[in-house]
Order: structure tokens, then C-alpha cells, then sequence
């Protein structure tokens, strides 16, 4: 399975607390996670050691800007927004298939049936946080960016990527035009231009599993009759989203998920201080 984040120094230990969950929850013959970065994280010793002591295959890549040289770079679009949108260019060639994370998640079932779910011909599968909203956010989406073909608009921080069909479809010149054209109606910029000019090649997977946005969850229960409850959510979703500005690793989180996201923090802290052989997980 290869995983895909891009992080920098803030978010360093968020990136292991997300790893230790899918160690846990995802076993897997070989795990190999691929960090795009600016430049060298500052915890990339503690990174190293972690994933070793967890038998990931750790890849770090330090992202040459000379591919932004004639992109629209600037406070609001800074060399970061193009990270997952190229991240083709970065990866090694051999890699065909691999899966963009956010790191404010938690994995709390299997990847491997998302991960292993056939694509054909299309570039990407994403969960779509639609029914969270309503209809005239869509219609909106579509008139405000054009892609009148999208299912839906689509949240980009779970990203299951067709790598060898994306090499051939996703070019670096058709985001920058199109981000000099519609700069002004961009709200959260690669997000809109993922959904702009690729929404018609993604397959809609259900967020309820693979996307959970944690801060809805009696708006879940209400969608669901009342199935999707908490009993639910922890047999068969798989990924659960910390989305928004109030994040569970700060001390003022009080959402329905706050208390398993800082038990997977604290295992973290306890793997990483005790010494000797390799902790059992379990």
C-alpha cells in the first residue's frame, strides 16, 4: 500500500498519530508512505525512527520548485497548494497507484478494500461532504467553477489517485491558466481546481466511510435514520476527518471524537518513549 501526506514542521507529530492508526487498524505486507515537503522536516530523526519501530518504508520528498516557475505563486497561492494536485511529478515512476491523507484523520477500519477498489479509467476517488450541505451548494460549486459534468463537488483530503492515468491527463499548464483565470472565485484553491477541471474523472465514494467529517455527527445520524450512530461509525467507518479550524490534538476540543483521537496520541507518546525491542500494538 503506498500512502501519500504533505505536511510541514507544525503538523509533524499529527502525521504519526495518523500512521499509528493505520498500522493498527490496516494491516498490510508492505506500507510505504511518501512525504512531500518543502524542505527537510525538522523531526525527521523521530520520524525515521517511528516508522522503523512500525516497519513503514518511509520516503521523504523534498519538492523542487523549479516545476513552479511559471505558476501564479503568492500569500493566497503559495508553492504548497500544488503539492497534491502534482504530485505525479514527484513520485517515483513505478508507483501506479497511491492514497492522499490529510493528517488531521484517524483510520479506524481497513484501507485495503478502498485502496484496492477498481478505477478503469479514471483519475481519482473522493468522498463528496454534499448531503452534509444541500443542493444549492452544489448547483453554486458547479456555476462557480464551471464543471457542469462533476457527480459532485468533492473533498480532497482523502484522495485515491490513478497514477498512471493521471500522468497522461493532468498537466501543470492547465492549473496555472486556470488558476490566472479564476483566481477570484477560487475559495479554497487546489481543493476548487481538483474539482474544476478533474470532478468529471473522480468516482464518488461514501463519506460516511471513507470521509467522515467528525464535526457533523447529528447531522450523520439524521441522513442515516438514525443508523449511523456512534456504534456505527466505529464498525464501519474507516476514515474519520477532523475538517475545519478546531483540531483534536488542542487541549479546547470538545467534539464526539476528541477522546479516540488523543488515545491514538497518547499511544503514539508512549511508543516513542519506551525503549528496547518494538512495542506490541495491539
Amino acid at each position: 500500500m503506498n500512502l501519500l501526506f504533505a505536511i510541514n514542521d507544525k503538523v509533524s507529530q499529527q502525521l504519526l498519530t495518523c500512521l499509528y492508526s493505520i498500522v493498527i487498524n490496516s494491516p498490510t505486507k508492505s506500507l510505504d508512505v511518501y512525504v512531500l515537503q518543502q524542505e527537510k522536516l525538522a523531526d525527521t530523526e523521530q520520524i525515521e525512527k517511528f516508522c522503523r519501530r512500525l516497519q513503514i518504508n518511509y520516503h521523504p520528498i523534498i519538492v523542487d520548485g523549479k516545476i513552479f516557475e511559471n505558476a501564479p505563486v503568492n500569500d493566497r497561492y503559495p508553492e504548497t497548494i500544488y503539492y497534491r494536485l502534482l504530485a505525479h511529478k514527484y513520485l517515483p515512476k513505478e508507483v501506479s497507484r497511491i492514497l492522499y491523507l490529510d493528517v488531521d484523520l484517524l483510520v479506524i477500519n481497513d484501507l485495503k478494500q478502498l485502496y484496492q477498489m477498481p478505477m478503469e479509467s479514471k483519475l481519482y476517488a473522493a468522498a463528496s461532504h454534499a448531503a452534509l450541505t444541500n443542493n444549492m451548494t452544489e448547483d453554486f460549486n458547479r456555476l462557480r467553477l464551471g464543471n457542469y459534468e462533476a457527480e459532485s463537488y468533492f473533498n480532497s483530503g482523502v484522495l485515491l489517485m490513478n497514477l498512471d492515468q493521471i500522468r497522461q491527463t493532468v498537466k501543470a499548464t492547465d492549473i496555472f491558466n486556470y488558476i490566472r483565470e479564476k483566481k477570484l472565485s477560487l475559495f479554497l484553491p487546489d481543493q476548487d481546481v481538483l474539482n474544476a477541471l478533474y470532478g468529471h474523472e473522480i468516482i464518488k465514494i461514501p463519506d460516511e466511510v471513507y470521509n467522515y467529517d467528525a464535526r457533523m455527527s447529528a447531522i450523520y445520524l439524521l441522513l442515516g435514520d438514525g443508523k449511523w450512530n456512534l456504534d456505527w461509525v466505529i464498525e464501519h467507518t474507516v476514515i474519520l476527518h477532523f475538517c475545519g479550524r478546531d483540531k483534536p490534538w488542542k487541549s479546547e476540543y470538545t467534539g464526539r471524537y476528541s477522546g479516540l483521537y488523543k488515545h491514538y496520541a497518547h499511544r503514539v507518546k508512549k511508543l516513542m518513549k519506551s525503549s528496547g525491542q518494538r512495542d506490541k500494538l495491539k
